[in-house]
C-alpha cells in the first residue's frame, strides 16, 4: 500500500509540473539517475521541485549513507528522520565522528531500519550497550560493525551480538578498554562467520579469548591484537593451526611473544599477506627465516623495534618473499649495510618495493643509499636519526630516483665557543626566573 500511496503521488506531482525533463524521462529512469547522487547531492536535487523532492528523498536512494563529513553538525533528530525515511531500504550507514549520537536515536535506527548490514559508529562515544542491544532484537542481517573508541560499550554487548547477530563476518572494538575475554568468547560461540576481528588497545583480550575465536571462528582473515600486551605464544599457534586462511595478521606490543607464533604462522598460514609485529622484542633471525621460507605472498611488514635480528632476516625475506612493497625496520640496530645490499638485489626491492622505513638504525650509512638505488619503484625512505647518513648520500639517490621522498633529520650545526673571557652561567632569562 505504501509503494503505491508513492506512486500516486508522483503521478499527481508530475501531471501538475511542466519541467521538460519530467516530461521527457520516465520516473524510474529519474529514479536511477538519482541513485548514483552522494547525500549533498539528493538534499540539493530535493530542493528544486515537489517532483524531485519526492524522488531525492525516497528510500531507495539512501541504501549507503556516509554523513562523516557533517560529523560536526550531525544530531540525534537527523539520524531518526533519515531512519524512518530509509526505513528496509538502508544497507549501509556510517556514522564516524559523530559524537552527538546516543543510544535513542541508535534504536530508532534499529527499529526502523532492519535489513541494515554495515554499520560505522567509530568515535559515537555516547553509545551504550543499550544500543548493541537494539541491533541484536531487531538488526538480524547486520554484518558489520565498528565500535572503535565506543568506550562506554562492555561485554554486554558482545553478549548481545552473539544473540542476535549470527551473520556478523566484521567487528572492531578497538580502544573499548571494558572488552575482556567473556565477551569474546561469547561472540566467538554465537558468531561463527566471523571474518574480521580487530581489537587494539584492548588489554583486557587474554589468550583465552583468542584461542576461543580461534576454536570456534574458523574462516578469519583478518585479526588485530595490537597492544593487547598479555597475549602469549599458545594463543597465535591456535589461531594459526585452526584459521588458515590468515592472510592479515597484527601483533605489534604483544611483548610477551616468540619465535614459537612466528614458526606456528610459517608452518599453517601460507596466505599470510600482511604482518606487522612492532615492539614484539623477542622475535629473532630464526623467526622471519620460517617465515620467508613458507609465506611468499608477504606485501607488508612492520618490524619495528625488533631488536634482536640481523642482516640474516633481510637475506632470507631478500630471497624467500619477492611480493613485499612496505617494509618497516626502524629501530633495528643491529641491521648494517650489508643487508640493505641483500635487499636491494632482491625481486621485491626491483619490482615491488615502495616503502622501506629505516629510522633509528645507526649503522646504517650513505652506502646503503647507494644499494637502494636499484629500487626503481621505491617511492619513499625514512631515515630519521640515521647519524652516518648524510645529505651528499641523500642527493645520490634523489639524482637516480628523482620522484623519491625522503624524510630525514640533521641536526643544526652547534655554534663554536665564543673565545676569550668569562661567560655568564645563566643567560638573563633564567637570572630573572
Amino acid at each position: 500500500m505504501a509503494v503505491d500511496s508513492v506512486k500516486q503521488q508522483l503521478n499527481r506531482v508530475f501531471s501538475d509540473e511542466e519541467a521538460l525533463i519530467n516530461k521527457k524521462l520516465p520516473k524510474e529512469l529519474l529514479l536511477r539517475i538519482f541513485s548514483f547522487l552522494d547525500v549533498v547531492s539528493l538534499c540539493r536535487c530535493a530542493q528544486v521541485s515537489k517532483s524531485w523532492n519526492i524522488l531525492a528523498l525516497d528510500g531507495s536512494n539512501w541504501q549507503r549513507i556516509d554523513l562523516f563529513d557533517f560529523q560536526k553538525d550531525v544530531e540525534g533528530p537527523i539520524i531518526e528522520n533519515i531512519s524512518r525515511r530509509c526505513g528496509g531500504f538502508l544497507r549501509q550507514l556510517s556514522l564516524r565522528g559523530c559524537q552527538s549520537i546516543a543510544d535513542g536515536s541508535i534504536k530508532t535506527l534499529a527499529q526502523s531500519c532492519p535489513n541494515v548490514e554495515d554499520l560505522n559508529l567509530n568515535g559515537c562515544k555516547k553509545l551504550t550497550d543499550s544500543s548493541c542491544n537494539a541491533f541484536s532484537k531487531h538488526c538480524a542481517k547486520l554484518q558489520k560493525l565498528n565500535l572503535d573508541s565506543c568506550a562506554a560499550v562492555t561485554d554486554m554487548s558482545l553478549k548481545a551480538l552473539s544473540d542476535g547477530c549470527p551473520n556478523l563476518t566484521h567487528i572492531n572494538v578497538s580502544w573499548c578498554s571494558n572488552i575482556t575475554e567473556n565477551g569474546v568468547e561469547a561472540l566467538a560461540r554465537g558468531c561463527p562467520r566471523l571474518k574480521s576481528f580487530i581489537s587494539k588497545g584492548c588489554k583486557q583480550i587474554t589468550s583465552r579469548a583468542v584461542i576461543c575465536l580461534a576454536r570456534f571462528c574458523r574462516h578469519l582473515e583478518v585479526i588485530n591484537l595490537k597492544g593487547c600486551s598479555s597475549i602469549r605464544d599458545e594463543a597465535v599457534q591456535s589461531l594459526a593451526e585452526k584459521c588458515p586462511d590468515l592472510h592479515y595478521v597484527c601483533l605489534s606490543g604483544c611483548t610477551f611473544l616468540t619465535d614459537a607464533s612466528l614458526i606456528a604462522l610459517a608452518q599453517k598460514c601460507p596466505l599470510l599477506s600482511t604482518l606487522e609485529v612492532a615492539g614484539c622484542t623477542q622475535f629473532t633471525d630464526a623467526g622471519f627465516q620460517a617465515l620467508a621460507r613458507s609465506c611468499r605472498y608477504l606485501e607488508k611488514m612492520d618490524l619495528d623495534e625488533c631488536i634482536l635480528i640481523t642482516d640474516t632476516t633481510l637475506i632470507h625475506l631478500a630471497m624467500g618473499c619477492p611480493r613485499i612493497e612496505y617494509l618497516t625496520l626502524s629501530h633495528c640496530e643491529l641491521l648494517t649495510d650489508e643487508g640493505i645490499r641483500h635487499l636491494s638485489m632482491s625481486p621485491c626491492a626491483a619490482e615491488n618495493l615502495t616503502v622501506l622505513e629505516l629510522d633509528n638504525c645507526p649503522l646504517i650509512t650513505d652506502a646503503s643509499l647507494e644499494h637502494l638505488t636499484s629500487c626503481h619503484n621505491l617511492q619513499r625512505v625514512e631515515l630519521y636519526d640515521c647519524q652516518l647518513i648524510t645529505r651528499i648520500g641523500i642527493k645520490r639517490l634523489r639524482n637516480h630516483l628523482p620522484n623519491i621522498k625522503v624524510h630525514a633529520y640533521f641536526a643544526p650545526v652547534t655554534p663554536p665557543p665564543s673565545a676569550g673571557g668569562n661567560r655568564q652561567r645563566y643567560c638573563r632569562c633564567c637570572i630573572i626566573l
